[in-house]
């Protein structure tokens, strides 16, 4: 078995191993913890979503016997076609990348190709779980990813415009609680008829230290069971106003922008969609999309081999409405 002398190898260092354990970047993942979207498979390149709108209408006294006046009450039906699109990463492992090579954390040990493999694999599947976060918060803000990675404004395609409520933070004297009604009452018009299980705000770095520092918030928790709140973590997500407050953690890729949040309703069945298509491969055609493919064939003459990881997900908000941008 091929050993390797780590005492005189300054690359296999306990100091090396140790920094290459901690520099593990923070991928952003609250949006899949919260489980806001609703996934399912679908067999086509093309995602369609169905809207009847229903109309409610007074219905007119009339005599018995008459004749009805012809209101149906039905609204207009429309149908939506939206492309999915495809998120692949590539590798190469090539023979020579692992001959002799100690696997890590140990003193001996060849490094076996299923091993590496795996590790590869792992890495292209953080990188896409990281880029499925990111398409699902943009739905959330109101726009998608099409087919050729272009981003699309879903206040466009449904042809409605986005409620904004501006918080006015940097005044103390603002009353932020009747900010919250004016929230839940604009996301119930919204809704329409649809009920809800309540309401949740994603924000941002600079929008959650006005909030918290706020005057009038800072005084409803005084005198309370729920004053702990006060002296405990500043980054701990608490309720108020009948709506629960979160800073949304993000990269500098991935965020909610420093000075804005979103509120968004929970329980409202399909508002938030993650569809998922086939892989490009023969032997997926006519099958139901998974959430991730892997796949790896070995290359010419045996040098190595070709891995690829990919997703195909459509993330959608199909009531781009109901989700309320708050500026601070």
């Amino acid at each position: 078995m091929a050993t390797y002398d780590i005492f005189n190898d300054d690359a296999f260092t306990l100091s090396s191993l140790t920094a290459a354990i901690q520099a593990i970047p923070f991928a952003p993942g609250r949006i899949a913890q919260l489980g806001l979207f609703s996934e399912d498979g679908i067999n086509t390149k093309t995602a369609q979503v169905e809207q009847e709108e229903g109309v409610l209408s007074l219905v007119s006294v009339s005599q018995r016997g008459a004749p009805a006046d012809g209101k149906t009450g039905r609204g207009a039906r429309t149908l939506r076609a939206f492309t999915v699109p495809h998120l692949k990463q590539p590798d190469v492992l090539l023979a020579d990348e692992i001959l002799g090579v100690r696997s890590f954390g140990t003193e001996s040990e060849v490094e076996t190709m299923a091993k590496v493999v795996s590790q590869r694999l792992a890495s292209m599947r953080r990188n896409l779980e990281y880029t499925l976060e990111s398409h699902r918060l943009a739905a959330i803000m109101g726009t998608y990813f099409n087919a050729a990675g272009t981003s699309v404004s879903l206040f466009t395609e449904f042809g409605v415009s986005q409620q904004t409520v501006d918080m006015d933070l940097d005044v103390t004297t603002t009353d932020v609680r009747g900010k919250a009604l004016t929230i839940l009452e604009n996301i119930e018009d919204a809704l329409g008829g649809l009920s809800f299980t309540g309401v949740r705000v994603l924000c941002g770095k600079t929008f959650w230290n006005n909030l918290i520092s706020h005057k009038m918030v800072k005084e409803s928790y005084l005198n309370t069971l729920a004053a702990n709140t006060l002296r405990g973590d500043p980054r701990m997500e608490f309720e108020f106003g009948g709506i629960i407050w979160e800073r949304y953690r993000g990269t500098s890729a991935v965020k909610v922008a420093d000075g804005e949040a979103f509120a968004l309703p929970e329980g409202v069945v399909n508002l938030f969609i993650t569809s998922y298509a086939p892989a490009d491969y023969v032997e997926c055609v006519g099958t139901i999309g998974q959430s991730l493919y892997a796949k790896q064939w070995e290359m010419e003459a045996g040098r190595g081999i070709n891995l690829e990881s990919q997703t195909n997900p459509l993330n959608l908000c199909t009531r781009p409405r109901a989700i309320i941008k708050l500026t601070a």
